[in-house]
């Protein structure tokens, strides 16, 4: 898959992107790296922990990251979860199920990636 490919299947917008990082190449670079970063896991093990505060700080980089790189999907979704947690509360129910839907189709659709 193209990176312009990748960029629909995620719901995201690689316009976006490319006038923020210019070459594509670098597009590449940075989104390759995205599942490397460990928030979405540290999200899920701080819930599973009932820790608000560690939760947040996890969601907020996650949604940081969706932002930067504009998987524009995923940042709509992660965004309201994190304010429930900034909240101080953690019944994110729908919110984390559909935003680990969207995490996964976004690390497997890198796994699709063309060099």
């Amino acid at each position: 898959m193209d990176i312009k490919a990748f960029y629909e299947t995620v719901g995201g917008s690689y316009e976006e992107i490319l006038g923020r990082f210019m070459q594509e190449s670098r597009v590449l670079k940075f989104v390759r790296r995205f599942p490397a970063d460990g928030s979405f896991a540290l999200l899920k093990t701080s819930l599973a922990a009932g820790n608000c505060e560690e939760a947040f700080r996890a969601a907020h980089t996650l949604k940081g990251i969706a932002q930067n790189l504009s998987f524009t999907a995923l940042y709509t979704q992660v965004e309201p979860l994190t304010n429930i947690l900034r909240g101080g509360s953690l019944e994110v129910g729908a919110y984390l199920t559909e935003t680990e839907r969207l995490y996964n189709l976004t690390v497997e659709a890198i796994a699709q990636l063309e060099d």
